[in-house]
């Protein structure tokens, strides 16, 4: 029998069975009413998702094609702009900001530290900024930040918000509108539960404003170009039509579930995987409380290389996790629990994890760990 194999990463994550047979479909063609129906429906699904009245905008590509859409929409050469990281997405903003010769402010925290309104405050205080870019969840630390507080605070400056919510969209709060939010972006490949490929955003009156001055170079990514084919429902190049057929599904199961009770699922799930991971004597990386219900991060223990531990899990026990990425890697190691996971998924990664330390010479009390992520789990308030 061939081995089954478990994936449990921040991105890409499992996709239903629903999802899965809905790409399998025979392909359709973009300009027909099949497509277009279903397209309708997913781009309306998307705007409840992203809670907003605003449209949103579908592009083939990913989440980075998102976030680089935003910077060629909203910025010229020269502008201000401020960048708030603490990690390897944080980053991946001034990367992508530095490419299109913004002037970059870069508030750059330690990886894993949680973002602060006060500061992003007391920064645009000294540094003009015409737009801050933020990342809601920042995946190669597990923290999820505050984007409500710090972006009311960017916009009491007078800077349009702009925020990464790739991992975060459909696990974790995100009100795009009563928040204030100008641009949300995201992408398939996560919380929602599709295979990767898709892009999206949200824009807000102000943005799409900005955008009509901004003089930055696109064409796949130009968003009027997308807003003007979307809203005949007739897209400006071809899209992935099975990706969307399968994001409809997955957008439908999400919002059957419920918004609030999709958020609470990953809060418990969050939960057991931290209890769990500390009851085998783990030391965790991401913050220990309901806020980190993307991805848990843990530090191996002592003498032991994280991403030795992870190679261990894939290549002998075919569960995938992520290892640390940047100045974190060999460090610590990511268990993802967002989009179609149960509390049995996270039990079976902690067991498995349990058993590699053990073969890698650690000192773990063998089942403590599930039995404890149950008990968390259960105990959660629903």
């Amino acid at each position: 029998m061939a081995e089954k194999r478990y994936l449990m990463t921040p991105g890409p994550t499992p996709a239903p069975p629903e999802v899965l047979a809905a790409v399998g479909q025979p392909v359709i063609h973009h300009r027909g009413p099949d497509f277009r129906q279903l397209y309708a429906e997913a781009l309306g699904r998307l705007r409840e998702v992203f809670r907003t009245e605003q449209e949103v905008l579908l592009f083939g590509g990913s989440g980075s094609g998102a976030m680089e859409s935003a910077v060629a929409n909203l910025c010229s050469a020269g502008d201000p702009v401020l960048v708030v990281s603490a990690g390897y997405f944080g980053e991946r903003w001034a990367a992508i900001a530095s490419t299109y010769g913004v002037e970059l402010d870069h508030l750059r925290y330690t990886w894993g530290e949680i973002p602060s309104a006060d500061d992003v405050a007391a920064r645009l205080r000294e540094r003009e900024a015409r737009a801050v870019f933020f990342t809601h969840s920042e995946t190669s630390t597990g923290v999820v930040a505050d984007v409500q507080a710090l972006g009311a605070v960017a916009k009491e400056a007078g800077a349009l918000v702009v925020v990464d919510a790739v991992s975060s969209l459909g696990a974790v709060p995100l009100d795009t509108d009563d928040w204030g939010i100008d641009v949300v972006v995201s992408g398939s490949q996560k919380a929602l539960m599709t295979p990767p490929g898709l892009a999206m955003l949200t824009a807000s009156p102000a943005a799409w404003e900005r955008s009509v001055s901004a003089a930055s170079p696109r064409y796949y990514w130009d968003w009027e170009r997308t807003r003007k084919g979307q809203s005949t429902l007739d897209a400006p190049v071809t899209p992935p039509v099975n990706l969307v057929a399968g994001l409809n599904v997955a957008l439908r199961m999400l919002l059957d579930e419920g918004l609030v009770a999709a958020y609470d699922r990953h809060r418990r799930l969050g939960r057991a995987c931290r209890e769990g991971l500390k009851a085998m004597g783990l030391e965790l990386s991401s913050p220990d409380d309901d806020s980190s219900a993307v991805v848990t991060a843990a530090r191996a223990p002592e003498g032991i290389d994280s991403g030795e531990l992870v190679l261990l899990l894939r290549d002998r026990h075919g569960v995938t996790l992520a290892p640390g990425q940047g100045e974190l890697k060999g460090k610590i190691f990511r268990i993802g629990h967002i989009g179609y996971y149960d509390v049995f998924d996270i039990t079976t990664a902690l067991a498995a994890v349990e058993l590699a330390l053990v073969e890698l010479g650690a000192e773990v009390e063998r089942g403590v760990a599930v039995t404890r992520a149950l008990e968390a789990f259960e105990q959660t308030p629903v």
